[in-house]
């Protein structure tokens, strides 16, 4: 089975679909950090949502999701584990009972130090892997995609 367009079509291979190739790409990275983290409990996604916690303690469930361009749900799907292991708290936001808003705790604090050498050397593979000038031209033009898609 092809999955080239057939003859005469105007359309793009599969190949060359863009969110495809991201999505390809996020996966086997996603994939080399999950492998580092796993000892630590923790999932990549998970790993960097303790770090956006930690960096704005008390952020409601929303502004989370916005900052981090994750779907509410698919947010709250994420943050039901680290709730259970005891390493986030869940508060009402006493301005508004409608707002959730998220704090580490202690034992998340200390979950997140130390899944720090694990998220370090799944960064050191990846640049290993890509090589350095490579991954640092990717991020630059990661973050030049972001800012001009998310306007």
């Amino acid at each position: 089975m092809s999955l080239a367009p057939p003859a005469g079509s105007k359309l793009s291979p599969p190949s060359a679909c863009t969110a495809a190739r991201i999505r390809k790409v996020s996966r086997l990275v996603s994939h080399i950090f999950d492998q580092y983290l796993e000892p630590h409990g923790l999932t990549v996604t998970q790993f960097g949502v303790l770090g956006q916690i930690r960096a704005d303690d008390g952020v409601d469930i929303g502004t989370l999701a916005e900052r981090m361009l994750i779907d509410p749900t698919s947010l709250t799907r994420t943050i039901r584990p680290l709730e259970r292991q005891g390493l986030i708290r869940l508060e009402p936001d006493p301005n508004d009972r409608r707002h959730r808003r998220l704090s580490l705790t202690e034992a998340g604090r200390v979950r997140l130090s130390e899944a720090r050498a694990g998220w370090a050397r799944g960064q050191g593979e990846i640049v290993e892997r890509v090589g350095a000038d490579e991954a640092s031209a990717l991020n630059s033009m990661l973050d030049r995609t972001i800012e001009r898609l998310a306007r």
